[in-house]
């Protein structure tokens, strides 16, 4: 989601490829590759940083926003500090997890406050799963996908704050900004007052834009959405079986509601169109966004993620007895005679065995990996519906400084691309005062996922060109592109269409012992960064709550809900 938010890749193609690394436990997915257009275009790059040392301050940040006070940041700190405060175990739990992700890392951490010995087992060599990134043979990063942290997110902000790395999170101003189809090259905002408190400052927001939806439109949306602000989180999860399109017509919205705003919010929470995504996550983000004052409020990392957010991480991790190990992909979870794990077998022939197991590997890793005699329980058998959208990730480097841009994510509105930014204005380590770097979304992707590079290259080139007039032309006559990456995920979080919800799983599985996480299971804020850092906090919290049942000697046994649940 924008990613509002991006367990772990195999550099594999994608055909073939794909169900072959995905049966050999991959966590997911993904291609990545680059390709510099002529040699003399890479001559002419010069080096504009040294590859090591620290981060240098060479852009002006919005000031840290007050989120310390809101509600759902004071219940995420609670839930942080209930691991702090813990009993410390007699007997610490050896729990081993597969997948370091934010999901993994979340519940290895939170294990580790609690006392506790995690074990994270990463396939490949890079950490953050959905947030990973690669440096290339210039020193330049790219990544899996472009990674928003909101003012909605309170366990990723208290997550940094416990981190002590606040200060590695670049906030940009209060504002949503549109490109306009209709208007090659100009842009339209929706600007939230620092003055006025949540909802008015959103309402302002919507009320100041007159160049998207006309007054009657807001109108006729605001009354559409009334049923949703008088109903609260009960209506919200009822609407999980209607898309956005059909709720928008079922609630008199006009179509062009939907054109104008909800085609580039859908593809930028789920990759996907109005007419696939359930209006629950639309529903959802709205309540954050108009709810906390912040809410809205965006912030890019400051470098790349696994080196300026996981390692902190891991380094804390480690700090308190606990192991990480890259490279150690999961080829099969053996059990015991009674059905619970005995060990996770690894593509090396090691075996690893712990007190508790976690699977915080995407969905659809998982799948391919579950034990036969676990896969008619309801539990598990609900998980068939839960699939991994598919998601491109493009970076293109030019041979100049691109003037039509925002030191912000900007929502592209175009049939292929869903948001962008150019990462030379907006993140410090990417500064470059000369050239730009524009990060893209490609979405929706199912049809484009098998591509070629080049042609994925050369459709974004034709979408820029419409954002870019006046210095991108598809042909190249204008800006020159000095190389490219292109990250293909072809399953990333899982596609949030109706009727999912009841399908998602409780951190807590009917096989004792064995834990899920992932934001593909049971927590409010579907499928993002902050729901897989909170499912990790949920599945630890549910592991330090079966402490004496894990810790007790003798052979596990399969739970009663395993065999009564229908």
């Amino acid at each position: 989601m924008v990613v509002f938010g991006n367990v772990c890749a195999a550099n594999l193609p994608y055909q073939n490829g794909f169900l072959e690394a995905l049966s050999s436990g991959g966590c997911e997915l993904m291609g990545h590759s680059f390709r510099v257009p002529t040699s003399q275009a890479l001559k002419t790059r010069t080096r504009r940083r040294s590859t090591a040392g620290p981060l240098q301050v060479v852009c002006v940040d919005i000031p840290r926003p007050e989120l310390e006070n809101t509600v759902n940041f004071l219940e995420a700190a609670s839930l942080s500090a209930s691991f702090r405060s813990a009993p410390r175990p007699a007997k610490p739990l050896k729990v081993v997890i597969a997948g370091a992700g934010l999901a993994g890392l979340s519940t290895a951490k939170y294990l580790a406050d609690a006392g506790h010995k995690p074990l994270l087992l990463e396939a490949r060599d890079v950490l953050g799963g959905k947030i990973a990134a690669w440096k290339d043979e210039d020193g330049d990063w790219y990544e899996t996908g472009l990674h928003i942290f909101f003012g909605a997110y309170p366990n990723v902000q208290n997550l940094f704050g416990e981190l002590g790395i606040n200060d590695r999170l670049q906030w940009k101003e209060h504002s949503m900004i549109f490109a306009m189809p209709s208007k090659p090259g100009e842009f339209s905002r929706f600007d939230f007052p620092d003055v006025l408190p949540a909802p008015l400052n959103g309402i302002w927001a919507i009320l100041r834009n007159n160049e998207m939806l006309t007054w009657p439109e807001k109108i006729k949306f605001a009354i559409g959405l009334l049923p949703a602000m008088v109903g609260g989180q009960a209506y919200v999860e009822a609407q999980d079986g209607l898309s956005v399109k059909e709720w928008m017509e079922k609630q008199g919205v006009p179509e062009r509601v939907t054109d104008e705003v909800f085609i580039a919010m859908s593809k930028a929470l789920n990759f996907i169109n109005p007419d696939e995504l359930s209006m629950q996550c639309i529903l959802i983000a709205l309540n954050r966004f108009l709810q906390e004052k912040h809410g809205s409020k965006m912030a890019f990392l400051d470098g790349n993620p696994p080196e300026r957010l996981c390692m902190p991480v891991v380094d804390h991790i480690r700090s308190l007895g606990g192991e990480v190990q890259l490279n150690s992909r999961i080829k099969k979870i053996e059990l015991n005679d009674d059905g619970t794990v005995k060990s996770f077998l690894l593509t090396n022939g090691s075996t690893v065995e712990g007190d508790a197991y976690v699977f915080a590997a995407p969905v659809d890793i998982l799948k391919l990996l579950l034990p036969d005699p676990w896969k008619e329980i309801p539990y598990f058998k609900k998980l068939d519906k839960l699939v991994g959208v598919p998601v491109i990730n493009v970076h293109i480097w030019f041979d100049r400084k691109l003037k039509n841009t925002y030191d912000h994510l900007l929502f592209s509105r175009s049939n292929l691309l869903s948001v962008y930014a150019d990462m030379s204005l907006t993140c410090k380590e990417y500064y470059d005062p000369n050239r730009s770097m524009l990060e893209l979304v490609f979405a929706p992707a199912e049809e484009w996922i098998s591509r070629t590079d080049s042609d994925i290259i050369d459709a974004t080139m034709k979408e820029l060109e419409k954002l870019f007039p006046d210095e991108i032309s598809a042909d190249q006559s204008k800006a020159k592109i000095l190389k490219y990456h292109v990250v293909k995920t072809p399953r990333s979080v899982y596609k949030t269409i109706p009727n999912c919800e009841p399908c998602r799983p409780l951190q807590r599985s009917p096989i004792e012992g064995f834990y899920l996480a992932g934001d593909y299971t049971k927590q409010k804020y579907l499928a993002s960064m902050e729901g897989a850092v909170l499912s990790g906090k949920f599945c630890s919290q549910s592991i330090v709550q079966d402490y004496e049942l894990l810790a007790a000697s003798g052979p596990r046994k399969l739970s009663e809900a395993t065999v009564s649940s229908s």
